[in-house]
């Protein structure tokens, strides 16, 4: 059975992980979301490909830090627990999903200058931009929330850690949604503004988790209630 301190670390190093294949693969893109002549250029197509799989980084890492922590917040609540290793999951789905268009846009460069091919690029960027709304703003809102709620109840890290959760999460979940209403186009001062909450509680919760680990005094409660849960279902299967 893995320590608590190693599955603190190991949660704690997915989540650097998809903060630097998140940023580095944006960088990448960069070329091919801003630049709308794009198709025409001379530039290399390396860099998208560098950027999908830094972003494919990004979407397993979001998984892993759902696997990492299920053993530990299960023990507060499994149905918890479960649903942030699925809602995890998920989000690193639609992340894929959103890597597709712009890996399909190296091949529309060979048509490059054919009617229509154009619009079917601004198209596929548009896609890729709808899928970061749902993937990390929606899905990651909903998951914030859910590990967030978890972790103040349970005490597991120190209280100001998924405070910050519980307002990033609903926050960024809203910049989804008004991002939704506004076809994408909400102003990026906003949206920038509106994901710091987000932002910190990740990496407070990730330094926690590095530096400090789980709190011992949450853990020996846990283990009490688990070691009751589990006399209580023997008495109930012999009766």
């Amino acid at each position: 059975m893995v320590s608590p301190s190693k599955t603190a670390k190991t949660a704690a190093i997915f989540y650097f992980i998809s903060w630097v294949g998140s940023i580095a693969g944006l960088i990448f893109y960069g070329p091919v979301l801003a630049n709308s002549n794009y198709l025409t250029g001379g530039a290399s197509d390396n860099h998208i490909i560098i950027g999908a799989l830094l972003e494919m980084v990004c979407a397993f890492a979001n998984i892993g830090t759902g696997v990492a922590l299920f053993p530990i917040v299960r023990r507060y609540s499994e149905s918890l627990a479960l649903g942030y290793a699925a809602l995890r999951t998920l989000e690193a789905s639609v992340i894929a999903v959103g890597v597709l268009p712009i890996l399909a846009i190296i091949s529309l460069r060979i048509q490059a200058g054919t009617s229509g091919v154009n619009d079917l690029a601004t198209s596929m960027v548009d896609f890729h931009n709808l899928s970061f709304i749902v993937g990390p703003n929606l899905i990651c809102g909903v998951n914030t929330t859910v590990m967030a709620y978890a972790l103040y109840k349970s005490r597991l890290v120190a209280r100001f850690v998924p405070t910050l959760g519980l307002i990033g999460g609903p926050l960024v979940f809203f910049s989804g949604v008004l991002k939704m209403f506004d076809g994408g186009q909400l102003n990026s001062t906003a949206t920038a503004l509106m994901a710091i909450p987000v932002f910190a509680w990740e990496i407070s919760l990730a330094s926690h988790l590095f530096f400090k680990g789980f709190r011992a005094s949450a853990l020996a409660r846990l283990n009490v209630k688990v070691s009751e849960d589990v006399v209580e279902d023997r008495v109930l299967a012999a009766v």
